[in-house]
């Protein structure tokens, strides 16, 4: 009997509704579910197939997988399952692409960037403190919005930004053109690039190549009136050097929700700062994720126990010995 495990930090509600719909597909298959990586010691042993988010992982479960074959991520980025030393070249890892989350992401895009340039989080404060202080909003409409990663994600949310009257320029490791972009520049443009963005956009995939790619130099070249809003990974930015940008002044303010370390600890500076949005690893998390997932799952699960794994949606293609 084929052995599924689900392992999911998510609200029980969401888990069961991977969990009911594969039971319901596959009767055959023997399914089980927790919802943290720190009690999969009774599943994971005998487990074929493991479904998750990179950010759920710990490389003890792929050591503690000896009978893996097949990971599917339920999300874009794979580095926390790809980067984990004890995953072995022969598991087979899919993902997820396109319009899952694209929806959400670029609406969470467009609400941090009105929340930073309405000045909402002073709003918010000033409420709490039952305080009537009136002050001029920003405006959207002129503003040049830098995406750094044009993907499915960026293809989404550019019109979005046009529709606010926003210019759209993008940074890619592959300079093509795309339909919404203004402009077009390579990776190794970046620092040339964010000198004429009113906000900066990080939504490339986290890999070697872009390991603290937004760093010291990064935040140097950007106007003092700019904002960044991490909604890749946190890996992605120098986050010492953005702390210091934004102590400093460097840079008007971030909206970041993705971190190095997640959850971010209670007594990190970014809680505090009156010109940092915090949210919890949100951006791509919505009420229709599972709904949209659950199909290319079943297929997925469909293809494998047909023993038809080359042709498998969204599989991760991985360098040997990586």
């Amino acid at each position: 009997m084929t052995n599924l495990l689900i392992m999911l930090t998510l609200p029980e509600k969401v888990r069961n509704k991977y969990y009911s719909h594969l039971k319901a597909k596959f009767p055959e298959i023997n399914i089980n579910m927790v919802d943290h990586h720190s009690k999969v010691g009774p599943y994971i042993g005998s487990a074929d197939i493991l479904i998750t988010f990179g950010a759920h992982m710990s490389d003890h479960v792929l050591k503690e997988g000896s009978k893996l074959k097949w990971v599917q991520a339920l999300g874009t980025g794979v580095d926390g399952i790809i980067g984990e030393p004890s995953l072995r070249e022969d598991v087979l890892v899919t993902n997820m692409h396109g319009q899952i989350m694209a929806d959400s992401m670029s609406e969470a895009a467009i609400m941090l960037m009105l929340a930073l340039s309405r000045g909402l989080p002073r709003a918010l404060r000033n409420q709490g403190r039952r305080k009537w202080d009136r002050f001029p909003a920003s405006l959207l409409n002129g503003k040049t919005a830098g995406i750094f990663g044009v993907g499915a994600i960026a293809a989404d949310l550019a019109p979005k930004c046009k529709a606010f009257g926003m210019k759209v320029e993008g940074i890619s490791s592959a300079v093509r053109s795309v339909s919404g972009f203004d402009r077009m520049y390579g990776r190794d443009q970046l620092e040339q690039a964010v000198r004429g963005f009113d906000f900066l956009i990080l939504l490339t995939p986290y890999t070697p190549d872009t390991h603290g790619i937004v760093n010291a130099s990064v935040f140097a070249a950007m106007k003092p009136t700019s904002y960044v809003l991490n909604l890749a990974r946190g890996g992605v930015v120098d986050e010492d050097a953005l702390l210091a940008a934004l102590q400093t002044g460097k840079i008007a303010g971030a909206a970041l929700d993705v971190f190095v370390d997640e959850p971010l600890r209670e007594d990190h500076p970014f809680w505090a700062m009156e010109n940092v949005i915090v949210t919890p690893h949100l951006g791509g998390f919505h009420d229709q994720y599972a709904d949209r997932a659950v199909p290319t799952i079943e297929e997925n699960v469909r293809r494998f126990l047909a023993g038809d794994t080359g042709n498998m949606i969204n599989v991760v293609r991985r360098p040997a010995g990586g």
